[in-house]
């Protein structure tokens, strides 16, 4: 590319678009604002980053994964797994305030209702989370302004040799690394290292046809035009009649230091099971309360579970354990794993009001009421 192309010198140019020439087409110029990716020839080749390129990251697997060793699972402490349904006083209580907190809902049902049965259908939800480590390479560059430069004569460390302070376990976080002994200076590619990009509003010209006369210099009454004085063209307002911009990729400096930055991140992935029971309770709702903690069991792998009275659960940790390590393993470095089992209290209360049979369940430690044959609603919540 030919640097007379992206500077002006603002002399008037006889082809600029005005009395004389109103039709000049626009010369082929780069863009000249915003920064723009470097192109891959002015990447240098560093042993152990090779493929490393700009804007998008190359993923770095971790070198010899590891696999939790074979053996069984954590055994549940032995204990009374079920506990008892709540009393009517709770259930009548909880569902109160639930009316009570509708708008549309009278509270004379649950204050007036006749309990007939009160049934236990408690569940678990077993969560496993891994937390694992990623790491990727990429070009990067900042305008260059005295840094020091560190690619002479030193031995690049491997991505996974770059020590970096890991965060608080099991909380997601994010962080880029400068890779040692990788930058160098170089010309900026967006404006030659010139420091300067052309003016994309005025062709580089630093003029601009005038908006009141249209470039002709005379107004609809053959008088000279006073906003141009009678020129047909005014300065530009975009580089104030410069013709250039400072460029925006080294704000004006004509150098790039370059270098290799790390990025690592960190991501705690969560697998949920929660037992359908066939209670008639939807089982999403679960995931919006809390229980009684059965089990904790952290480590840098843990076993899947293999023990606990609820067979389905059992499985659950199998599939949870297994999923995690092929899918995690060969890609992310495994820090630390987490498998929990909750007991879920679920009621489920039958009632009658004005002789009529209803249903709601009671649920989680908060004792949050789900029903779906509410006795009492205004018309507006009976229209879908």
């Amino acid at each position: 590319m030919d640097k007379r192309h992206l500077l002006s010198d603002q002399d008037d140019d006889p082809q600029f678009p005005g009395p004389g020439n109103p039709g000049m087409p626009a010369p082929d110029l780069p863009q000249g604002g915003g920064a723009s990716a470097p192109p891959g020839e002015m990447m240098d080749n560093v042993p152990g980053y090779e493929g490393t390129g700009s804007g998008e990251g190359k993923c770095v697997p971790p070198p010899n994964p590891g696999l939790a060793s074979s053996g069984r699972g954590p055994s549940p402490p032995e204990r009374q797994w079920e506990i008892p349904s709540i009393s009517e006083d709770f259930a009548k209580d909880a569902f109160i305030e639930y009316a009570s907190s509708k708008c549309c809902y009278s509270s004379r049902p649950a204050k007036e209702l006749v309990f007939t049965d009160l049934q236990t259908h408690n569940t678990y939800r077993y969560r496993l989370e891994t937390f694992v480590e990623s790491r990727t390479t990429e070009w990067d560059s900042v305008p260059y302004t005295g840094q020091v430069v560190d690619s002479y004569g030193s031995c690049v460390p491997a991505p996974w040799d770059i020590a970096v302070q890991v965060p608080a376990m099991f909380q997601n976080g994010k962080r880029a690394v400068q890779v040692p002994h990788t930058s160098s200076v170089k010309g900026c590619h967006n404006c030659l290292a010139l420091g300067k990009s052309a003016c994309q509003k005025c062709i580089a010209s630093g003029w601009m046809q005038c908006w009141v006369c249209n470039g002709s210099g005379r107004r609809m009454s053959d008088n000279r035009c006073s906003h141009c004085n009678g020129v047909g063209r005014v300065r530009c307002t975009e580089c104030s009649g410069r013709g250039s911009k400072t460029c925006h990729t080294c704000t004006g400096k004509g150098q790039l230091l370059f270098f290799i930055n790390l990025i690592v991140e960190w991501k705690n992935h969560i697998y949920e099971f929660v037992p359908d029971k066939r209670s008639g309770f939807p089982v999403d709702r679960v995931s919006k309360v809390t229980g009684e903690l059965l089990l904790t069991d952290t480590q840098y792998m843990v076993y899947p579970v293999v023990s606990f009275p609820d067979n389905a659960i059992n499985q659950a940790s199998q599939t949870a354990v297994r999923e995690h390590q092929a899918q995690f393993v060969t890609t992310s470095r495994i820090l630390q794993q987490r498998q929990t089992i909750e007991l879920i209290p679920v009621t489920r209360v039958h009632y009658t009001w004005k002789e009529k049979t209803y249903i709601y369940f009671v649920y989680g430690a908060e004792h949050k009421v789900y029903t779906d044959d509410y006795p009492a609603k205004c018309c507006c919540c009976t229209i879908i």
